[in-house]
């Protein structure tokens, strides 16, 4: 009885062995969905980057608010009517503040809604293989610096891209 009992725990102990190999297996992360995770992060962060120049743009060349020096002052007063007082906003510089905290707002949502459109499509990334590169970026930190590198690498190649494009367009 008591050889049975050690050999039942274990043939558990082996199954569970077993199951675990299997599990981890299952997990097992490929290059091609690495590259497919970093794709992606580097079109969100193009994208992020996108915008922003477009709202440096906008606050630097802003026919109203005259530049980043008013633009600062107003925000510095934004929430505090005595300041706005003070630093004499007008009616068409409040209006031109509160379009550009606009573009501010749907920013986020724009960059959000990308990245959650991109993951959830198949072809791209889908949302499967984002969990399970996700996962492994928190749980090993070689496959992160893998990730990492990977996207640097694009973000590297995609300056030299519009490095060039932007020594063509001048030439």
């Amino acid at each position: 009885m008591k050889k049975l009992f050690v050999l039942s725990f274990l043939m558990l102990g082996l199954i569970g062995f077993q199951a675990h190999a299997q599990e981890e297996a299952v997990e097992e992360i490929t290059d091609e969905e690495l590259a497919k995770f970093a794709a992606v992060e580097d079109s969100v962060m193009a994208f992020y980057e996108q915008k922003n120049e477009e709202l440096i743009d906008m606050i630097k060349n802003n026919e109203v608010i005259e530049g980043a020096a008013r633009y600062n002052e107003i925000k510095g007063a934004w929430e505090d009517e005595a300041k706005l007082t003070e630093i004499e906003i007008t009616e068409e510089e409040k209006a031109a503040y509160e379009e550009i905290l606009e573009f501010m707002g749907s920013l986020s949502n724009e960059v959000r809604d990308l990245k959650i459109g991109l993951i959830k499509n198949d072809d791209i990334l889908g949302v499967a293989t984002y969990n399970k590169v996700n996962k492994a970026m928190k749980e090993n930190p070689e496959i992160q610096e893998k990730v990492d590198s990977m996207i640097a690498e694009l973000k590297e190649k995609r300056e030299v891209e519009t490095e060039d494009e932007a020594g063509t367009d001048a030439g």
